[in-house]
C-alpha cells in the first residue's frame, strides 16, 4: 500500500425527507443563494418547491439560474458567474446531478478567479478560491456531490477538461433517494456506468500489485451497483435499491477507492471525454461504449487483475488462463451493459468508422495534460475505438 492523505470535508446528510434541511445548513453561509439547475424537471417532480420552500423559511433569498445542459458547457457558466457577482450571492446551491453540481462549482469558483475560469481548467492557473457550494442530489452517477472534481466542456473549442481543486468540495450534500425515483430508465443506466467507471479506472492501473482492502472494497460497490440497478429497472420507486444506488455513486470518487493505491490513470475518462465534447453524448453512455474494448486493450498487458476481477464480481472460475478468464469477464460486463440499456458500441451513437481517427486525435490535449500521452497516443486511441464499433 501506497503513503496516502485522505481528507473530505463534505457534510452527507442522507435519508427520506433531508431536503428539508436545506434551508438551516444554507443559512450558516450567508442570506442570498444562487440556485443552479437545469430544466423543469425539479419542478414537476416537486423537489423545486421543497427546496425553495426550505430556503425562505430560513431566511434565505434565491436568485435563479436554470439551464444547465447533461454536459455543461463554459459559455453558460460564464452567465452563472456574471449573475452571482451581479446579485452578490453569498453561496451556490446546486440541485440536480453531476452535471449541475459541477456546473455550480465552476460558477463559485469563477466568482472568486481573476479572469478566465478556463484557464483553471486547463491547468495554466489554480481557483483563488470559491463561494460556498451546497448541494441536493437528484442522479446518483458521478460522485461530484462528495469530491473536489469539475467537468466542464468549452462549447467554443470543443474540450471536456477537469478542474480539481480543495475549494469545489461541497460544504454540505444533501441525498434523498426518493429524489432520483423520477430519473429516467436510461439516465438510471447510465449513473451506474459512470459509477463503475470511477471504480475500475483506478483498480485497473494502479501500479501496487498488493491493495487487498481497495480492491475488495471495489469489487463489492461495483456489486451492489450492479444489483441495485437492476431493482430500479424493475422498480423506479424500489427505495432500498434508490438508496444502495445513491450512496454506491457517491462512494465511489470520494476519494477512498484510490486511497493507498498509488498513481492511477483514467484512459475511459480520456475516451468518454471526446465523445462527450464532439458528439454531445451522456457521459455514462460514451463509458459503457469505451470500456469493454478499452478492457480488452489493457487485459493483454496484465490479464491477472483482469481475471481477478472477473473471478471476483462475476464469479468465473471456471478453468483457462487469466487471458481467457479476463476475456469472459470483459464480456460478461458488456452483456450487463447491454442487459440494462446503455450503448455498447459507435454504432448505435450513429458515429461512423470515418470519425475514429478525429476522435483520437481529439484526446490528446487532454492526455497530455494528464501526464498519459505517451502511453495513449492517437494510434492507440484509435485502436481502442476500432474495437468499439
Amino acid at each position: 500500500m501506497q503513503n496516502f492523505i485522505f481528507w473530505n470535508p463534505t457534510k452527507i446528510i442522507f435519508g427520506k425527507g433531508m431536503i428539508a434541511e436545506i434551508g438551516a445548513h444554507a443559512a450558516q453561509h450567508g442570506k442570498k443563494a444562487l440556485l443552479v439547475y437545469g430544466k423543469a424537471s425539479i419542478k414537476t417532480n416537486g423537489i423545486y418547491d421543497q427546496v425553495v420552500g426550505s430556503l425562505r423559511q430560513a431566511g434565505v433569498g434565491v436568485v435563479e439560474f436554470s439551464g444547465v445542459k447533461s454536459n455543461p458547457i463554459l459559455s453558460h457558466v460564464n452567465e452563472g458567474i456574471a449573475l452571482a457577482k451581479r446579485e452578490q450571492v453569498d453561496m451556490v446551491i446546486a440541485v440536480g446531478g453531476g452535471s449541475v453540481i459541477d456546473e455550480s462549482k465552476a460558477i463559485a469558483a469563477g466568482v472568486k478567479t481573476d479572469g478566465d475560469i478556463w484557464e483553471c481548467f486547463l491547468g495554466r492557473k489554480e481557483p483563488q478560491g470559491a463561494l460556498p457550494v451546497l448541494t441536493v442530489l437528484t442522479i446518483a452517477a458521478t460522485g461530484s456531490e462528495m469530491n473536489f472534481i469539475a467537468v466542464l466542456t468549452n462549447d467554443a473549442t470543443q474540450q471536456k477538461f477537469n478542474l480539481r481543486s480543495p475549494h469545489l468540495f461541497p460544504k454540505v450534500s444533501i441525498l434523498d433517494p426518493t429524489a432520483t425515483y423520477s430519473v429516467p430508465k436510461t439516465y438510471t443506466a447510465y449513473g451506474a456506468v459512470d459509477a463503475i467507471s470511477h471504480l475500475i479506472e483506478g483498480y485497473f492501473t494502479s501500479a501496487d500489485p498488493d491493495t487487498p482492502i481497495q480492491d475488495r472494497y471495489v469489487e463489492g460497490l461495483i456489486k451492489s451497483i450492479m444489483e441495485s440497478a437492476e431493482r430500479i429497472l424493475a422498480n423506479p420507486e424500489n427505495y432500498e435499491g434508490r438508496a444502495t444506488m445513491m450512496w454506491a455513486a457517491t462512494l465511489a470518487l470520494n476519494g477512498l477507492p484510490a486511497a493507498g493505491i498509488g498513481a492511477t490513470a483514467f484512459p475511459n475518462h480520456l475516451i468518454g471525454h471526446s465523445l462527450g465534447a464532439l458528439y454531445d453524448l451522456p457521459h455514462g453512455a460514451t463509458l459503457s461504449i469505451v470500456i469493454p474494448a478499452w478492457m480488452r486493450y489493457a487485459a493483454n498487458l496484465n490479464p491477472a487483475k483482469f481475471a481477478q476481477f472477473a473471478r471476483r464480481v462475476f464469479h468465473l472460475t471456471a478453468g483457462g488462463s487469466d487471458t481467457e478468464i479476463a476475456e469472459k469477464g470483459v464480456n460478461a460486463l458488456k452483456v450487463w451493459f447491454r442487459k440494462i440499456g446503455s450503448p455498447v458500441s459507435l454504432s448505435e451513437v450513429n458515429i461512423p468508422e470515418s470519425e475514429l481517427r478525429r476522435i483520437a486525435e481529439h484526446t490528446q490535449p487532454l492526455a497530455q495534460k494528464w501526464q498519459i500521452a505517451q502511453q495513449y497516443t492517437a494510434d492507440v486511441v484509435a485502436g481502442i475505438l476500432q474495437d468499439c464499433k
